[in-house]
């Protein structure tokens, strides 16, 4: 059934949420219990109680509205499996043993059988069967019912079941619109989360490979350096001085990778800090400019390796050649510049290019991709006789 007023309101079953039990209280059920146990109660009452007949005619009676049950049990499951004819079959047995037990005098059983007839088929049929069924049945009952049943009290009985059918399957519709949106809403909420993990489990490795690339790079340039100096028959010295600093950058790699860790949860400290305690290892200056204000943990980060990868870089490509940083904070950004002028290499020939090729070769690359995710621009190449990196990326306004 659709929410619409069109043909397919007549033609269409109700949707199989609509006739389970899910979303019904527990209240409402029993409610549904009682009424129906009341009515079949009287019922049962004014037949065999009230009504005084012999044992024949009791066990006639007993036994069509036992039959009529069954064929009107046998009715709803057919009707929950969406099968017409079937449907169809067994709502004539219903009307037959009905019409067969007001002929015994069993009034009130019959009309009960018509008025589970009505009830069910607009509740449960497609309404463009239903509606003549339940109408055509009624006045064929009426017609061949005894005078004593043929009332207007009695029609407007049958009718008002089938008008409650009505009521009752549109009530029952909202109510599987209603869990149709709970089912939708709990598997959005689940692809939510799933697709939250996804992204905070990328984020992460993406920091841990930046580092690791970062500091792995740093290690290579000293480890290149010493094999080098090895080859040039440097003295223990040299070569224990390098040593050192390659492992002294495997610490730092350690370190940056609790730091990243902890800037993914929040816990760092300002940039503007960070990148002046950076700055000291390498002798290069910063300069801060414009209202100094948090950063998101994206956008922090995105500075923070955008600057070690630069770093990296000029003590690769221009060691000894000045440096400087600038941190702009913008209005509704932040800009990280880095500028390096031209450097001395300390060899020359093929050893001196080898070193210089050293490292992944994709930290630029991936500091570019870094950027475009967060909404920003990395722009990185030659000025002048240096070199120049410039980040921009989106960041909340200052108060």
């Amino acid at each position: 059934m659709t929410d619409g007023n069109g043909v397919d309101d007549w033609t269409e079953w109700p949707s199989r949420e609509a006739l389970n039990r899910e979303g019904r209280t527990r209240a409402r059920l029993w409610y549904s219990y009682l009424g129906r146990g009341f009515g079949m109660g009287a019922v049962l009452w004014v037949t065999f109680v009230q009504e005084h007949r012999d044992a024949a005619h009791t066990w006639v009676v007993a036994a069509v509205a036992v039959v009529g049950t069954l064929a009107f049990w046998r009715f709803l499951r057919c009707s929950r499996e969406q099968r017409l004819m079937p449907a169809l079959v067994w709502l004539a047995v219903v009307f037959a043993q009905a019409l067969l037990v007001v002929m015994d005098g069993g009034e009130a059983v019959g009309i009960l059988l018509m008025c589970a007839i009505a009830l069910g088929s607009v509740q449960r049929l497609p309404l463009i069967v239903a509606v003549p069924a339940a109408s055509l049945g009624t006045l064929v009952f009426l017609l061949l019912a005894p005078a004593s049943v043929q009332s207007l009290g009695n029609a407007a009985t049958v009718a008002g079941l089938g008008a409650l059918g009505y009521v009752t399957r549109v009530d029952w519709e909202a109510r599987a619109g209603t869990q149709r949106l709970l089912v939708q809403e709990r598997a959005a909420r689940a692809a939510e989360a799933e697709s939250a993990a996804l992204a905070e489990r990328a984020r992460i490795a993406r920091e841990i490979h930046d580092v690791l690339a970062h500091s792995l790079s740093a290690q290579l340039v000293h480890l290149e350096a010493a094999r080098v100096m090895l080859d040039a028959g440097a003295d223990r010295a040299q070569l224990r001085e390098r040593i050192v600093a390659a492992r002294r950058m495997a610490q730092d790699g350690l370190a940056e990778t609790r730091q990243a860790l902890s800037a993914l949860r929040g816990e760092f400290v300002p940039v503007a800090e960070f990148l002046k305690t950076l700055a000291e290892g390498d002798g290069a200056t910063v300069a801060v400019e414009g209202l100094v204000r948090p950063l998101g943990a994206e956008a922090g980060v995105a500075v923070r390796r955008t600057a070690q990868e630069a770093l990296t870089n000029v003590r690769k490509h221009a060691p000894g050649a000045p440096c400087a940083i600038r941190l702009a904070y913008l209005d509704g950004s932040v800009e990280l510049e880095v500028r390096n002028g031209a450097g001395t290499l300390r060899r020359s020939g093929p050893d001196a290019a080898e070193l210089t090729r050293s490292g992944s070769g994709l930290g630029l690359l991936g500091m570019r991709e870094r950027a475009e995710l967060l909404g920003g621009t990395l722009q990185a190449g030659p000025d002048g006789d240096g070199f120049r990196v410039l980040l921009s990326v989106p960041a909340p306004p200052g108060p």
